[in-house]
């Protein structure tokens, strides 16, 4: 499957970089962002996501708003965020009719969204965000002199139809970026959209969660990219969210394993399946700040110089515990098997697990665009039901400790539960990774538990 650098003889090593909402979220965050690629000409390929608070009112909208004055309403405040990059331009002509017809779009979209919402207009008209962000954002490079080129990633984001969470398609996409953008990057800078992309049919799709990091990745991988650059509001990962821990320390490089673990617990920076290409390819990713590209950030490589005992703390919040409790469960067989094929059938997916002799909790993993808090659907609670004892909890988070080695190193579990004893861990996972050990608290009790062990361990 390894593809690795098979053109690195003829031409230079190419970096992707992908800027998220906050980076071309007005005039000013995008002109920073294009002085950061115009200081490293390796920067070939730019990926970006649609102006902050632009997703939101799409979503909204594609939720259908019957409402004519309140849909209006949101309709103006996207021209407004738009409107306002314009009115800064040096010459707005060349993207003016364009970005007025995406408006126009959104607008129709949204009155057939009113009527009858689906998963598939809601990708339609949600995908507009970063069509129009990527009108902006290209002729503000043009006007600081750099050669840029928009380019629409459908062209060859190929994925499933399986609408409001895609499924990329890694060979096509290798396949027709060779063919329709590679060429482009000898006398370009390309830039396009993160988050979206298209089904066999030309239907317009969208990754999910995380999606635009998840695109950049592809299109790393889909290009031989030497490097892969993640531009936020904050400059790198940390111990855990300097929010939570004002004591947070920067993590200056970290290993592909321990990064994964952290994305999947909830460190807000990266989704964990952004990661998977890059792994694939072992492409080095750097996260840093557009803000504030001076600070450096966090390079996350295959393997690193450091591997300390406690690396990290991460939270995630919006977790659903659900415990399954069966006194016939008691040294009989079948039982698991029959909870994941109910599960399975309901296209439920399980995040974290733990069992005792009668009973088994799981928490349910948080997966499409929607956001909120992750339900059990009524068809899995009653089939469950048949077979169980069913108890759902909400409101309770995920605190996990990352780190490297912690089930094979003597006395590492102490330290964390000596500074628990205040809190009451509902469920503990350990020792099924080398790099974590988990468990769930109150969600009142979540900021607190993150301090108290930050100041433990790392302070």
């Amino acid at each position: 499957m390894s593809h690795v650098n098979h053109n690195s003889a003829t031409s230079p090593p190419l970096t992707v970089a992908k800027f998220g909402g906050t980076s071309v979220a007005d005039f000013s965050a995008m002109s920073r962002s294009t002085a950061i690629i115009q200081n490293n000409p390796q920067t070939r390929l730019v990926l970006i996501s649609a102006c902050s608070g632009v997703t939101n009112i799409l979503v909204e909208l594609a939720n259908g708003v019957t409402d004519s004055v309140h849909r209006l309403a949101l309709l103006t405040r996207l021209t407004d965020i738009h409107q306002s990059v314009i009115s800064q331009l040096q010459q707005p002509s060349p993207i003016l009719e364009a970005v007025n017809s995406l408006l126009d779009q959104i607008a129709t979209l949204a009155e057939q969204a009113a009527l009858h919402t689906s998963a598939e207009l809601t990708d339609q008209l949600v995908a507009n965000g970063e069509l129009l962000s990527t009108h902006l954002f290209t002729q503000i490079m043009i006007e600081q002199g750099i050669n840029a080129v928009r380019f629409d990633i459908r062209d060859v984001m190929r994925t499933d139809s399986h609408f409001g969470r895609a499924i990329p398609q890694p060979e096509v996409i290798r396949q027709l970026s060779q063919q329709a953008l590679n060429p482009l990057f000898a006398n370009h800078v390309v830039v396009s959209q993160g988050f979206i992309g298209s089904d066999a049919e030309g239907k317009t799709t969208t990754l999910g969660r995380g999606g635009s990091d998840y695109s950049a990745a592809l299109m790393a991988e889909a290009i031989d990219a030497a490097t892969l650059e993640i531009w936020t509001d904050i400059p790198g990962m940390y111990t855990t969210d300097p929010r939570i821990a004002p004591k947070a320390k920067p993590i200056k490089e970290i290993s592909f394993s321990e990064a994964y673990e952290m994305a999947n617990f909830g460190a807000k920076i990266l989704h964990p399946s952004t990661l998977r290409p890059a792994i694939r390819q072992q492409i080095p990713v750097f996260v840093g700040s557009s803000k504030a590209p001076e600070l450096g950030g966090t390079w996350i490589r295959e393997s690193v110089s450091a591997a300390p005992l406690f690396r990290a703390l991460a939270l995630r919040c919006n977790q659903t515990m659900v415990t399954l409790t069966s006194l016939n469960m008691f040294h009989a067989y079948g039982f698991l098997a029959e909870v994941f094929r109910i599960l399975a059938e309901h296209k439920v997916s399980v995040d974290l697990i733990t069992t005792s002799e009668v009973s088994v909790s799981l928490t349910l993993d948080q997966t499409d665009t929607s956001g909120g808090t992750p339900k059990l659907p009524q068809g899995a609670l009653e089939d469950l039901t048949k077979l169980c004892r069913v108890e759902v909890e909400q409101d309770l988070c995920l605190v996990a400790l990352i780190g490297n080695q912690m089930s094979n190193t003597k006395g590492s579990v102490s330290k964390v539960f000596n500074t628990l004893e205040d809190f009451n861990p509902r469920m503990i996972c350990y020792g099924a990774s080398p790099h974590n050990l988990c468990f769930l608290v109150k969600e009142h009790d979540a900021k607190p538990v993150v301090k108290e062990l930050h100041r433990k361990i790392f302070e």
